[in-house]
Parts: structure tokens; C-alpha cells; sequence
């Protein structure tokens, strides 16, 4: 089977590499264009990218994939199947017909729950206890295609986007591999996904971190993990951003006279902040230009006393 892959982050290697390692025919891999990346914006490649080269896999980067150009370099290709995993662009008709058995995709939850681009993230925030991997059949419309295959994952109440993100990365490789090899078996059955349980996953951006102290304890809780590690929970402090990397929950629906965002006790082990609801104990902050701390030793160079308050800027 010839395969043409699309990916771009660390998340669509194990999909690429199992493909690799499998010794499926990658006859061709797409990633996004080479990007200015950190503080010295110093050119870089993707790490879907960084896996080709290494492998010596033939490689193309459009700006835009519909063009003229790559459609006619795929299908001089006369590939079987596309695969993509976080490619980063939307593939229009055009290159929806080219591949002989169509297009999967592989998408970070149960579809239809979590459409769009971060379903990791929403899934934290929103509370949910478990998601997944879903194989699909991409059409024109988002994330909307045809279910192959799914597979779910626990969500406990500790794990952050960031640690979800890399085991979702490792169970989306294992679903692919499954969905591939009944494609050619001819074991799977596509199903249509129910739109009434649709439900989307939107861009995270900075402004979706600001911490709401009147939400209640585990909205909160939950706020903070989903964010972390991009863009990070945050507050203001002494008319100061604090981002806010960890937290405990210390109680929950328990009526309090402070006001939402008052510290009520500081130790070494955090600040003990109320919420619309209860108790919230912040156990790792960080401030502007600053690295991350825990609180025992943020508060060794500054001052918090018990009545201070987060707040809005």
C-alpha cells in the first residue's frame, strides 16, 4: 500500500514512525513550512520533518497544499491512501480525490465530542473522565468523516494537556496501525458520526488561561491542567501576571464569606485561595521573566500575607 503522510508536531511522529517501522510504502510525507521558533526565532523544522529526514523519507512543505503544483505532484504519485495526523491545513476537494482508498485522518477524541483543533485541552477543561483516539474518513467538512476505529483513555484528575497529549500520541500510532491493517482486511465498517452530539474544540489561546476566581474549585483545577503546558493558567498578583503551572483541590461546595480569590493561608506546601465554591491550594507559580517556583520557594524572596487577593489586571 502506498501511503502519502501529513503531520507537523511531535504529536503525528509515533504515527509516522509506526508506519515506518511496519514497513508500509511512505512514498511521500507532507509537513508545514519551516517556521521562526523561540526567542531567537531561529528557523526550524517540525519534528514530522526531523523524522523524515532522519529516515530518508521524501519530504514537501507547501504553504498552501491545494495549489496546482502539489496536486499534480501527488497524483503523478498515484497513491493508495493519505494519512493525516495534525497536518495544520485543510486539504480541499482536489486533493481528497487523488488517493485510491481515501483519506484518514487521526483525531484527538471520541468524535463527535471535541471537533476542531484542541481536543486535549478541552476535554481537561471541561472535565471530562475519559477521550481518546478516533481513526476517520476525512471530507470537506471538519473532523465530520466517517468513524473506522476508536480507542479511549482515562482521565484522572492530576494529569495535565501536556502529559495527555503524549499518551494520546502513543494510542493514536497503535489506532492507526489497527485501522490501517483492517482497511486491508476489509474488517472495518465505516460509521457516520451523530451530529446532534457534536460538540467543538476551538484554538487555545493565551486570553482562554485567565483564571475566573468566582468558577468554582474544580473548574479551576481543571483550567490549570488544561492549559498546561501552553499557554498556562494565569492571574494577577500585586498588578503582576502569576501564571499558575499547579494546584490542589482542597474542598468543594463549601460556602465561604471571602471574597473568590482571597488567600486564606500560606505555607510552604501553597497558597490556600477561595473559590465560588471553596478551597483551591496553588502549589507552582511564575512570574514574568521569571523560571517557575514553587510556592515554598517563591514566597523565601516575597511577600504574601493572608487576605491578599488575586485578581483581574
Amino acid at each position: 500500500m502506498k501511503i502519502v503522510f501529513m503531520g507537523t508536531p511531535d504529536f503525528a511522529v509515533p504515527s509516522l514512525d509506526i508506519l515506518f517501522e511496519n514497513g508500509f510504502n511512505i512514498a511521500l510525507v507532507v509537513t508545514q513550512p519551516d517556521k521562526p521558533r523561540g526567542r531567537g526565532h531561529k528557523v526550524s523544522y517540525s519534528p514530522v520533518k526531523e523524522y523524515a529526514l532522519e529516515k530518508g523519507l521524501p519530504i514537501i512543505q507547501p504553504i498552501k497544499i491545494g495549489e496546482e503544483e502539489y496536486v499534480s505532484k501527488l497524483k503523478a504519485l498515484e497513491p493508495d491512501l493519505f494519512v493525516t495526523c495534525a497536518y495544520g491545513q485543510f486539504l480541499p476537494q482536489t486533493i481528497l480525490d487523488i488517493p485510491r482508498n481515501g483519506t484518514i485522518n487521526v483525531h484527538g477524541s471520541l468524535l463527535p465530542k471535541y471537533r476542531g483543533a484542541a481536543p486535549i485541552q478541552w476535554a481537561i477543561i471541561n472535565g471530562e473522565r475519559k477521550t481518546g483516539i478516533t481513526t476517520m474518513l476525512t471530507v470537506l467538512k471538519l473532523d465530520a468523516g466517517d468513524m473506522l476505529l476508536k480507542k479511549e483513555i482515562e482521565i484522572d484528575d492530576e494529569i495535565t494537556a501536556g502529559q495527555l497529549y503524549d499518551r494520546m500520541s502513543v494510542l493514536g500510532a497503535q489506532t492507526l496501525l489497527e485501522t490501517i491493517q483492517g482497511v486491508q482486511q476489509g474488517t472495518l465498517t465505516p460509521v457516520p458520526q451523530e451530529e446532534c452530539d457534536t460538540c467543538y474544540a476551538p484554538r487555545i489561546t493565551r486570553k482562554t488561561g485567565q483564571i475566573d476566581w468566582n468558577k468554582s474549585t474544580r473548574e479551576i483545577h481543571n483550567l490549570i491542567r488544561g492549559t498546561n503546558p501552553w499557554p498556562g493558567a494565569y492571574s494577577y498578583f500585586k498588578d503582576e501576571c502569576m501564571r499558575v503551572w499547579k494546584s490542589q483541590i482542597l474542598s468543594e461546595n463549601k460556602q465561604s464569606p471571602a471574597t473568590p480569590g482571597t488567600i486564606l493561608n500560606v505555607s510552604k506546601d501553597g497558597f490556600d485561595v477561595q473559590t465560588g465554591d471553596g478551597i483551591l491550594r496553588i502549589t507552582e507559580v511564575q512570574c514574568a521573566n521569571a523560571k517557575r517556583l514553587t510556592v515554598g520557594q517563591y514566597i523565601c524572596g516575597h511577600c504574601v500575607n493572608v487576605g491578599d487577593c488575586f485578581g483581574v489586571e
